[in-house]
C-alpha cells in the first residue's frame, strides 16, 4: 500500500512546477482528450504524432512505486493502441497487453503498469 505522503509529494511537485490555470468566468470549459480513472498513473503529455498521421501520442507513468491497474479513456473513438518508445517508434507486436473497448463512441484502454513504468502509447483514431 502506497502512503499518502508519496501521493502528496507528487501532487506538491506538480503544483509547484505546473500551476493550475483556470478558465476565465464565462469561458467554455474544454473536456480532456485523454483521462484516467486513477491517480496511480499520471498522464504526462498528449500530442499528435510527429509523422503527421493524425494518431494521438499519450505518455503516462506510474509515480507511486507500485503495480497499478488503470483505465485510460479517450474522448474520441479509438481503432487501435500500440506501445511506442520515446521516439515514437513502435515496439515489436505483442509487447503490450491492452484491452480496447467501446463505451458509447469513446475509447477505453485497460492497462497494467509496473512500478515507475513510463509508457508511450499511439492511439489510432477510428474513422468517423
Amino acid at each position: 500500500m502506497v502512503g499518502a505522503e508519496v501521493q502528496d509529494a507528487v501532487a506538491a511537485g506538480y503544483a509547484m512546477n505546473l500551476p493550475w490555470r483556470g478558465v476565465p468566468a464565462g469561458g467554455a470549459a474544454v473536456e480532456p482528450l485523454i483521462s484516467t480513472d486513477s491517480q496511480a498513473a499520471l498522464i504526462e503529455s498528449v500530442k499528435l504524432a510527429d509523422d503527421r498521421s493524425g494518431d494521438v501520442m499519450v505518455r503516462l507513468y506510474e509515480p507511486l512505486g507500485a503495480r497499478a491497474q488503470v483505465t485510460l479513456s479517450a474522448s474520441f473513438p479509438v481503432a487501435s493502441v500500440a506501445e511506442n518508445n520515446l521516439l515514437e517508434q513502435p515496439y515489436d507486436a505483442g509487447s503490450l497487453t491492452v484491452t480496447a473497448t467501446d463505451d458509447g463512441g469513446a475509447g477505453s484502454i485497460k492497462l497494467a503498469l509496473r512500478p515507475f513504468q513510463i509508457l508511450t502509447l499511439r492511439l489510432k483514431r477510428a474513422d468517423a
